[in-house]
């Protein structure tokens, strides 16, 4: 990657990281940890990855996304906003009535979501089947699927990990956020999933693990996914929930947070430190 790229990146996840900080605060809670920890990942989809069009969110040989983990919605309104989907002004009106930004990302609602998403799990079949429609109309076009670690306690996501190895669905990029927890705590105390990414290989995947935070090792693995013609592939992001701020990576419950007290004055603290790189890089 180009250093002006990675720069670029950069910036991007600084503003990204405010956006979603600002949009919780506004709204007095919601979910950070998750939200946090695929900021990279969404600024190398949309700062470069990604043939999308905000002027033409709908265009039919899109590549498109599909953020099963749909708790995460900020993340990606975030990126739509800076990316120029739909004014920055919308986030103030996150999970609010009349909101074209509800709680869980809608297709019907926001420019660029693609598919609607919340209930944990269907996201992949979905997935899998947008990617199928892809194949069979010869496009040229990747679907992307963000899945969560804690997520994958569903049974509904390896029924359509079998349907995309088994199909051989090359297209269909599986991006798992491992960032070790979920909401009711550690996935190792919840439910042990033993190694995610030799279960995925089992499966039939092409797997690479990446650090979640690392954004040219997660633009090399999708330049490297691209490349696969004859099994399906997945990434695994080494990440950590709450990802970039210590207070809410070493945060207990960090899911979802209520602002008040120590959260606001430390994501303020976060604020004024991102503001001060984005001035510094953009100088």
């Amino acid at each position: 990657m180009e250093a002006k790229t990675l720069k670029e990146l950069e910036v991007l996840c600084a503003k990204v990281r405010i956006d979603i900080f600002e949009m919780l605060m506004n709204f007095g809670q919601g979910h950070l940890g998750g939200s946090m920890s695929c900021v990279e990942l969404f600024a190398v989809l949309y700062g470069k990855q990604l043939n999308v069009d905000p002027a033409n969110p709908k265009k039919l040989d899109r590549d498109q996304v599909v953020l099963s983990k749909g708790h995460a919605g900020p993340v990606w309104y975030s990126t739509l906003a800076e990316k120029g989907f739909f004014p920055k002004e919308w986030l103030a009106t996150l999970n609010q009535g009349g909101t074209k930004l509800p709680s869980h990302p809608d297709r019907t609602k926001t420019p660029g979501v693609d598919m609607t998403t919340g209930s944990l799990g269907q996201g992949t079949s979905t997935a899998a089947g947008i990617a199928t429609a892809q194949k069979l109309s010869g496009m040229d076009a990747y679907t992307y699927l963000i899945v969560g670690d804690g997520e994958l306690n569903e049974g509904q996501c390896w029924e359509a990990f079998q349907y995309i190895a088994g199909k051989r669905l090359n297209n269909c990029i599986v991006i798992i956020d491992w960032n070790k927890r979920q909401l009711d705590g550690y996935l190792t105390d919840v439910l042990e999933p033993f190694s995610i990414p030799e279960k995925m290989k089992a499966f039939g995947f092409n797997t690479q693990v990446v650090k979640g935070n690392d954004m040219e090792a997660i633009d090399a693995a999708i330049d490297a996914a691209k490349t696969v013609k004859d099994s399906a592939v997945c990434i695994v992001l080494d990440s950590v929930k709450g990802q970039s701020v210590s207070y809410f990576e070493e945060m207990v419950s960090n899911h979802s947070i209520k602002f008040s007290g120590e959260a606001t004055e430390e994501a303020k603290k976060a604020i004024v430190a991102y503001k001060e790189f984005i001035e510094k890089e953009e100088a």
